[in-house]
């Protein structure tokens, strides 16, 4: 079974047009990480109250 992958280390000019090239998820636009952060530090912040609720109630 013969392989069709091209190493882009193969050579320089391979190396560098690889290395060149805009990666397909970077060009399209990564979506925000910035809700899902925020979400599990809410989340960290209610578990910590709830549980200060519980032991001081």
């Amino acid at each position: 079974m013969a392989e069709n992958h091209t190493d882009p280390s193969g050579n320089t000019a391979q190396f560098r047009a690889f290395v060149e090239s805009p990666e397909p998820a970077a060009a399209v636009g990564a979506p925000s990480r910035l809700p899902l952060i925020a979400g599990i530090g809410v989340a960290v912040v209610v578990v910590i109250a709830v549980v200060a609720w519980l032991a001081l109630g």
